[in-house]
């Protein structure tokens, strides 16, 4: 009895063809995935919450789209999961540009690796996962333009707030925080705690963590509302 004539319940037990393919399809998927993942967010961002999310939802994503490419769906069906993965929201939280951004590369990346048919060969399907990923460190590494990146403060000296005294306010976060501020926003002032929320813009180098960096202005918003 040949195993690769083999049927269980109708159903082929192995494409030796198919099966080669996802294989070589998931290696591929999985090393460009990875790279964008840990490379460039994860290494910045510190963030193990969105590491498994991204890991997860890359892998679901493209074992999805591979598995059901035999449906013939499609450009429809891949549209079709972005529109999906478009109105998806947290409840507990809004998630920050970045990640977002993060996560439409991934699901992209994903979706590519999977639904390319025979038309494109491995070179073709090699070299669009490279580009994607010079795309990744051309704009994390700083060299299109500077990193910059923010802090919610509570600030003291209430003297400086007043108006006019923007050059001194700027010098003395400068001093006592050690950064290069780029721009200084104002938030709710407390006259009883004789405090105000601060949210301070600076240039950060491109290797710098900040959990900081990725807090939505919503969370910044609702701090203000303390």
């Amino acid at each position: 009895m040949n195993i690769y004539d083999s049927e269980i319940l109708g159903t082929q037990l192995i494409d030796t063809v198919n099966f080669s393919r996802l294989v070589l399809r998931f290696l591929l998927n999985t090393i460009v995935t990875g790279l964008i993942i840990y490379f460039f967010y994860y290494r910045k961002a510190q963030r193990k919450d969105y590491l498994i999310t991204f890991s997860l939802i890359s892998v679901t994503v493209f074992l999805v789209v591979f598995l059901l490419d035999n449906v013939k769906l499609q450009i429809g069906f891949a549209l079709g999961l972005f529109a999906v993965f478009g109105i998806i929201r947290y409840r507990t939280i809004v998630i920050p540009i970045r990640e977002m951004t993060f996560l439409f590369v991934l699901i992209g990346v994903s979706i590519i690796n999977a639904l390319s048919n025979h038309k494109v060969s491995y070179a073709e399907l090699v070299l669009s996962n490279l580009l994607l990923i010079l795309f990744c460190w051309l704009f994390d590494s700083g060299i299109i333009k500077k990193h910059s990146s923010s802090k919610i403060i509570m600030y003291d000296n209430m003297k400086l707030i007043h108006a006019g005294m923007e050059a001194e306010l700027k010098k003395d976060l400068e001093t006592r925080l050690g950064i290069d501020i780029i721009k200084i926003e104002v938030g709710t002032i407390d006259l009883l705690k004789d405090s105000a929320m601060l949210n301070v813009s600076y240039r950060a180098r491109s290797s710098e963590p900040n959990a900081a960096e990725n807090m939505p202005k919503s969370e910044w918003q609702q701090m203000n509302d303390i």
